[in-house]
């Protein structure tokens, strides 16, 4: 299991994301449409005074079961080992073992 820290910071960060998600999307098309290099570099600087933390690329898909961020079938939302864990326990409806 992750450390809690790790989750509880993976949740802000999502949070923040969330509440900062208009405005990012807004800056950014008007930073792609603008044409005049000094608009663009202005709205670029508005950008990074955004908080760090608001940007989608800071996320990391971590497993809900277990908080681990590595090997998580988006999917499901789970890591490899829970996966496997539940499929075999028949508790992930639709998921069967291949046979061939």
């Amino acid at each position: 299991m992750a450390k809690k820290s790790m989750i509880a910071r993976d949740v802000k960060r999502k949070k923040m994301v969330e509440r900062f998600a208009a405005k990012r999307s807004a800056l950014m098309n008007a930073f792609e449409s603008a044409a005049d290099p000094m608009e663009r570099l202005e709205i670029h600087r508005k950008i990074q005074n955004l908080p760090r933390n608001s940007a989608r690329i800071r996320m990391r898909n971590r497993c809900w079961a277990t908080g681990k961020p590595r090997g998580v079938y988006r999917d499901f939302g789970l890591c490899r080992n829970q996966l496997r864990e539940r499929a075999h326990k028949g508790l992930l409806p639709g998921v069967v073992k291949s046979s061939w």
